[in-house]
Order: structure tokens, then C-alpha cells, then sequence
């Protein structure tokens, strides 16, 4: 039996990915949300929580890491940041690898990595989604949020490869800057399509 094709969605902050994501179960796909499994991984009780607390010692109490304390102790600092990801991600491609086997009959399955680019996931996947809005729209979304300032906005995105490169290394990109109708409509014209090629 052929394997399924494996798509890899991605998108810079604020673009909307996460409600794409959604769609693209709605429309029956199944998919690995990479940022889910480091929260489950770092929740209560999860299985990374020694390793990280050994690593950053006071990161982590009774309701699993303190994402604030520990954000405050790898933020800017790239080589702490390497320590922190040596710990994870070794953890969630098990996952991934779980998750893959589960869905093993299924014609397609999606990967939601954030920093897919950023971080060489495109060799993990057969095909990209690009989730996409212009920029002052992108930048409304994210400046609402609580929490969220100019200056941390503009540290995310220098972390992140720039939209407009996204865009051009996209098989596939998916319009936020619309309605929510538009951009499902889109979404499940892509997965007819797709389908009907692995069929």
C-alpha cells in the first residue's frame, strides 16, 4: 500500500494557520499540530518535564512548565534555546512517528509546524501549504492579542523566514486576508484535488 501524502502547513504569526488547521480536519484530514504536542509533552505530568526542569532549573511546577519563566530564560539567547530544543524535538518526532503510523491508510495527513522552514521541516514532507494574509492585516491580529507589543512582534517575525519567501516556496497557499467562507472554500477545493491525484 502507498503511503499518504504528507502535506506541511505553515505560516508566519498572526496568518492565521491554526483556523486553517481546522479546516483541514473538518475536511477530513488528519493532522499532527507539532505546537499541541510540546504542550501536551510540557502539560502536568508530562513526559519532559524532568529533563527540562534539570536544564532550566525552577521552569516548571505542579501545573507542568512555566511557559512565562521559561520563555524569560531562553528568549534572545539562542544557545539556551538549542538546549531547550534538543530536549523537544527528539520528543515530538516520536510522536510524529506515532502519529504516522496511526494514519497509515489515510490517502493524505497534514503536519502543522510553525517554524517549518525555519527549522528544515520541508524535508520532512512531501508537499508545503502556505497560510498567508497581507501584512497589515497580519499585524492587527497579532497586536491584539494580550500580552503582545511592537517590539516582541518585531522580535518573532526577524525569527521567522519573511511571508513574502514563504509565499514563493509554497506548492500551495491559502488566502486568510478574506472571509472565513473564502478561505474554507479554498481549503476544500485543495483537498478534492488532492485527493482525486492520490486516488
Amino acid at each position: 500500500m502507498t503511503r499518504p501524502l504528507v502535506l506541511g502547513l505553515t505560516g508566519s504569526i498572526g496568518m492565521g494557520k491554526s483556523t486553517v488547521a481546522r479546516m483541514f480536519i473538518d475536511a477530513g484530514i488528519p493532522v499532527f499540530d507539532a505546537d499541541e504536542a510540546v504542550h501536551h509533552l510540557q502539560a502536568t505530568g508530562g513526559a519532559l518535564l524532568p529533563a527540562i526542569e534539570a536544564e532550566f532549573p525552577g521552569s516548571t511546577g505542579p501545573s507542568g512548565v512555566d511557559r512565562a519563566r521559561l520563555g524569560s530564560l531562553v528568549f534572545g539567547d539562542r544557545a539556551a534555546l538549542s538546549r531547550l530544543e534538543a530536549i523537544v524535538h527528539p520528543a515530538v518526532a516520536a510522536l510524529r512517528s506515532e502519529f504516522m503510523l496511526e494514519h497509515a491508510g489515510a490517502p493524505i495527513v497534514m503536519f502543522d509546524i510553525p517554524l517549518l522552514f525555519e527549522k528544515g521541516g520541508q524535508d520532512q514532507v512531501d508537499q508545503v501549504v502556505v497560510v498567508s494574509a497581507p501584512a497589515d492585516i497580519q499585524r492587527g491580529r497579532v497586536l491584539a492579542r494580550p500580552g503582545m507589543t511592537p517590539e516582541k512582534f518585531a522580535h518573532i517575525l526577524s525569527l521567522q523566514v519573511p511571508d513574502s519567501d514563504k509565499r514563493q516556496r509554497a506548492d500551495y497557499l491559502i488566502d486568510t486576508g478574506c472571509s472565513h467562507a473564502e478561505t474554507r472554500a479554498a481549503v476544500d477545493a485543495l483537498v478534492a484535488t488532492l485527493l482525486k491525484r492520490q486516488s
